[in-house]
């Protein structure tokens, strides 16, 4: 049996990853960029937005490769991170004020 060795490794499950980021990650990035796009200046929850949209969305683009596998998971993951971490400042800030 001949392998062709010039034929790039496509990996079966490479979806995998970047929908279970996007699962939870993708309706809370839609309900903070709605929330955030109109303060009219650059802020740092709007660039974090902004960021994990590109990161997530780069997650899903990466070539289907075993190579990028690496690449894909510290995409999604920092995305998922970066859409969650507004919402629990925002639990945060309200546990703090509820605690007085």
């Amino acid at each position: 049996m001949i392998i062709d060795d010039a034929q790039p490794q496509i990996h079966a499950t490479w979806w995998k990853t970047p929908l279970v980021a996007s699962l939870p990650g993708l309706p809370a990035l839609v309900w903070e960029y709605m929330t955030f796009r109109a303060d009219g200046y650059t802020s740092g929850i709007e660039m974090a937005v902004v960021i994990a949209m590109v990161l997530l969305a780069g997650s899903w683009i990466l070539p289907h490769r075993r190579s990028a596998r690496g690449l894909r998971m510290a995409a999604a993951g920092t995305a998922l991170g970066l859409a969650t971490l507004p919402l629990l400042y925002a639990i945060l800030l309200g546990a703090a004020m509820a605690s007085e």
